[in-house]
């Protein structure tokens, strides 16, 4: 891939579902709602178990729902 003429939005679109999608954790998107909540939505077990120990080690302090 080529990463060097790609916008952001090409990487991680600015919203999605009202939301701003903060990373993605294969087919799970950690999205910052509207009302500054954050879910995790979609996604296989895996991907949620990856995105669990990503927020574990980095954003240890939010408080996750989850939107299947």
């Amino acid at each position: 891939m080529q990463f060097g003429h790609m916008k952001n939005e090409q990487l991680l679109p600015e919203r999605a579902d009202g939301g701003e999608v903060i990373a993605m954790f294969g087919d799970a998107k950690l999205v910052k709602t509207i009302d500054s909540k954050y879910e995790l939505r979609g996604g296989s077990k895996g991907d949620r178990t990856a995105a669990q120990e990503w927020i574990s080690m980095f954003m240890h302090e939010m408080v996750l729902t989850f939107q299947t």
